[in-house]
């Protein structure tokens, strides 16, 4: 069985967005064609699908880490701040978009929260995730070939 430890992440994240566009719990919040994704960012990102990515990703980060909380999300999506002529430092990302992301995946079924832990990924979940990294695993076995005896 093809797990989500098994493919790219990049690869798996991508098609567990698309599985995760056809749930109607899953939808950009009205703030999102406007926010920025944390403090070390310019501008608000550019691609039309980037809330069901980064709940893809939060998913994904979930199910390799959990449980997990928001605070470990945000540290996870953050990045470098510039700040001028000082030292770069470690910020974290945004709380609104790591929270909203759990909510709208715990409302889909898709994590549970365990008291006084974090979230973790359900069986409903699981299987998401595992489908995802099975349908990417084939196309790069298609992609190249000496990958099949792996």
């Amino acid at each position: 069985m093809t797990t989500v430890y098994d493919v790219p992440a990049t690869a798996l994240i991508a098609e567990a967005a698309k599985k995760l566009s056809e749930l109607k719990e899953v939808q950009a919040p009205e703030w999102a064609p406007f926010v920025k994704t944390g403090v070390h960012t310019e501008k608000p990102p550019v691609q039309d699908d980037w809330w069901q990515t980064r709940v893809a990703a939060v998913l994904r980060k979930v199910y390799t880490e959990g449980p997990v909380g928001t605070e470990t999300l945000r540290a996870h999506f953050g990045g470098f701040r510039d700040r001028g002529n000082k030292p770069n430092r470690a910020v974290k990302g945004s709380g609104s978009i790591a929270r909203t992301a759990l909510q709208q995946l715990e409302a889909a079924g898709l994590v549970q929260t365990v008291q006084a832990k974090g979230r973790v990924v359900t069986a409903t979940g699981r299987s998401l995730m595992d489908n995802a990294a099975h349908t990417v695993r084939g196309a790069v076995q298609k992609a190249v070939p000496e990958l099949k005896k792996y």
